[in-house]
């Protein structure tokens, strides 16, 4: 009888310190994985983006300009004489200020993405487990739509630089601050919504396309 009073709260204080010990290591580990998607969709943008940045360029010029038609012939065209005028380093007008968007675009899309799909895998039950096909897509959507709205501003701005000539803006804040005194504020969200509703179907297809191919390679291996 005395020894069964003397090991009962032994034996539970056994069965509770290996919990509490693991709080710690588990919130560390929660905030490395926030980081690494941060600094991964950092850098996966800024690459992307920096490698297409003259072919980005076109397409705005494109849109601003009295070009016919536009076909591969005519982009050609358009760069080689953007080059011969104003330089190599011309095609990258711009880019800068598409730096300023991309990364924490791309930084917030990818780590949302893992939030939303924590958020819905606890909602859904798949804690732990791989979502469903219409989860994924709503966690691609949402990441996409939170990426926007956040940093919505900075793609008027990049758009400005790169098809007005190099005199008009010094920097950035010159950009936004023009903007804002001469056209107002509401002009840094011109044309927000159908950029949203273009957003949502694009991010939900992207994320639940990688998402299911990562689940179909992973069954193979």
């Amino acid at each position: 009888m005395g020894n069964g009073v003397r090991e009962g709260p032994v034996e539970f204080q056994r069965d509770v310190e290996p919990v509490t010990a693991r709080i710690p290591a588990e919130d560390n580990q929660e905030k490395k994985k926030v980081l690494n998607s941060l600094m991964s969709g950092a850098l996966a943008g800024a690459v992307a983006k920096t490698a297409v940045a003259p072919l980005d360029r076109t397409k705005i010029m494109f849109q601003g300009s009295s070009w016919a038609d536009l076909s591969l012939q005519e982009a050609y065209r358009l760069i080689y004489h953007t080059y011969l005028n104003e330089g190599f380093w011309s095609l990258w007008r711009g880019n800068s200020a598409t730096m300023v968007r991309v990364i924490p675009y791309a930084a917030i899309q990818f780590c949302a993405h893992e939030e939303y799909k924590q958020i819905l895998g606890n909602y859904y039950g798949f804690q732990g487990k791989a979502l469903t096909p219409f989860p994924r897509f709503i966690a691609g959507s949402l990441a996409g739509t939170t990426a926007a709205m956040v940093t919505y501003p900075l793609d008027m701005v990049r758009a400005r630089m790169a098809v007005t000539p190099k005199e008009m803006y010094s920097s950035i804040v010159h950009v936004f601050i023009r903007i804002s005194r001469e056209e107002g504020l509401k002009t840094l969200y011109r044309g927000f919504t159908p950029t949203i509703l273009g957003v949502i179907p694009y991010a939900g297809l992207s994320f639940f396309t990688y998402e299911t191919l990562k689940k179909v390679h992973a069954g193979k291996s």
